[in-house]
């Protein structure tokens, strides 16, 4: 058994926010919250619906669901943490929520145990960066969905932001100390290969692809692109102890690994100064996919 939450609890609700409880509580007002708002807006719940949340994490948008549906209306949390279902349960039984709910142990590609035509909607955040078959997911997507129903995704497109700043590291300009970031993104990118790994394999255009061969009749997606010359100013410990995702080891965990402590020193030396005042780069680009399961003709309207 192990000894603690599972890398993905861990990353989710601390490691993320680098332990920071302060900067969490502001990415949930100013970017989380405003991310599950818009992917309930698109899903067009009604009284009653049966939502699947895929990849719940923490039951952001999940909980959020419930809030929206009713007391007729009842939500799937599905993950592939057992921890994260079971904080998600806990959080549930605590609202006294627990009999409008289940939980599902499955990824996002097979998820045997949720019936055919079995659900009104379907949500995901940021989850199909870790599906290595983004085709296979989405068929699942349709295969549970009842006729005439909604599909509602959030996802990053990496790779319509990451090689557009060759000088910079995580934001910051690394121009003085390049050969050292150079051995930190190296380690990085052993990890996850940059166009291989499913983070950074696919922009918008395969989302839209994907939805399509899968058999939905209406796909729309909305592509937001943001570009700041400034960052959040962080502490220098809070950045170390982050991570951008999961599966990779966090800011400072990577810089002791690749470099000496004399390269590190000095990597630190130039960097630390920038972090800590925001003098950075910020770049997003972030999707969001809506589709409709065709209704058979003696059905619509």
């Amino acid at each position: 058994m192990a000894d603690g939450p599972d890398r993905w609890h861990q990353w989710l609700l601390n490691v993320r926010f680098g332990g920071d409880a302060a900067s969490r509580e502001k990415q949930l007002r100013t970017f989380l919250y405003p991310v599950r708002d818009t992917v309930l807006d698109k899903a067009q719940l009604g009284p009653g619906d049966t939502l699947l949340d895929i990849g719940t994490g923490d039951g952001l948008i999940a909980f959020g669901a419930l809030e929206r549906l009713g007391s007729s209306g009842r939500v799937i949390f599905s993950d592939i943490s057992q921890d994260l279902l079971d904080h998600c349960r806990q959080a549930a039984t605590a609202e006294g929520l627990l009999d409008r709910c289940r939980f599902v142990l499955a990824p996002a590609d097979a998820l045997a145990s949720v019936a055919d035509e079995s659900v009104d909607v379907v949500t995901t955040r940021s989850v199909l960066i870790y599906v290595a078959d983004k085709a296979a997911a989405l068929r699942e997507f349709y295969r549970v969905l009842k006729p005439a129903g909604r599909a509602s995704l959030f996802e990053p497109i990496n790779a319509a932001m990451s090689p557009l700043d060759p000088d910079f590291f995580a934001g910051y300009d690394v121009t003085p100390v390049r050969a050292l970031a150079d051995k930190v993104e190296a380690l990085y990118e052993s990890i996850q290969p940059r166009g291989k790994d499913p983070m950074g394999d696919f922009d918008e255009r395969d989302l839209v692809r994907h939805a399509l061969e899968a058999g939905f009749a209406e796909v729309n997606l909305e592509l937001r692109v943001s570009v700041k010359n400034h960052k959040e100013p962080a502490r220098w410990e809070q950045f170390l102890s982050t991570s951008g995702n999961p599966l990779i080891p966090t800011f400072g965990a990577a810089i002791d690994a690749a470099l000496s402590p004399r390269e590190a020193a000095e990597f630190a030396g130039h960097l630390r100064p920038l972090v800590e005042s925001g003098t950075g780069r910020e770049r997003m680009a972030l999707a969001y996919l809506t589709a409709v399961k065709d209704a058979p003709p003696g059905a619509r309207a």
